[in-house]
């Protein structure tokens, strides 16, 4: 169902969230996770949890990066894909609806790899990376993750809940979110928001 942002503007994301399916969080220490607030701001009309932005009505999110989750020495930056559509999905080994989604991502990822775009992961709540590493190579996952256990980088997505986890971000060409949902995807799902993306005007 396609919503108009206009008409939820005044509801609180506080009000929403508990209408709001999500894995358990923890707290924790911070990590090297840094972000820069853009102009999107988040909000969930009524608990839905499937939100279609409109190209005119789409505003970008900020930068954020941290540390690869495979290689810790290397940093990734949002906007190391700049001009490509980009599927953020934060996700976490712990979590039994990111393992159950994590082929129909890893698929969606080569298809867009074909076509100017990519998944990028978001590790959240996995404070012994080793644990989310092995599952990314048990599920032969090779889209990077940024390694970010305290979800620092929902700062930049205009404070998407961080508390509902698996969310999966559509970034059109400018990085403004196109489509968010907040369960998780398969690969249609992903695909039928990614096309028209697509065939949009960089």
């Amino acid at each position: 169902m396609q919503l108009n942002r206009r008409s939820f503007l005044g509801l609180t994301l506080a009000g929403s969230a508990t209408f709001l399916a999500a894995c358990a969080q923890e707290e924790g220490a911070s990590q090297n996770a840094v972000a820069v607030g853009g102009t999107f701001q988040f909000h969930s009309p009524g608990g839905e949890t499937i939100i279609r932005y409109e190209e005119s009505e789409r505003q970008p999110v900020g930068n954020f990066g941290g540390p690869s989750l495979m290689d810790q020495t290397q940093e990734i930056q949002l906007s190391d894909f700049a001009g490509q559509v980009v599927v953020l999905n934060a996700w976490g080994q712990w979590c039994a609806p990111c393992r159950a989604e994590v082929d129909d991502l890893q698929l969606a990822h080569e298809e867009l790899q074909k076509q100017g775009g990519t998944v990028l992961g978001i590790n959240v709540r996995d404070y012994q990376p080793e644990i989310a590493q092995d599952f990314k190579t048990d599920n032969g996952v090779t889209y990077p993750s940024v390694y970010d256990p305290p979800f620092k980088s929902a700062l930049a997505l205009g404070g998407v809940p961080t508390s509902v986890i698996p969310t999966t971000i559509v970034l059109d060409r400018q990085h403004r979110p196109a489509t968010v949902f907040l369960q998780a995807v398969t690969f249609d799902e992903i695909m039928d928001a990614v096309r028209p993306v697509l065939e949009e005007q960089a």
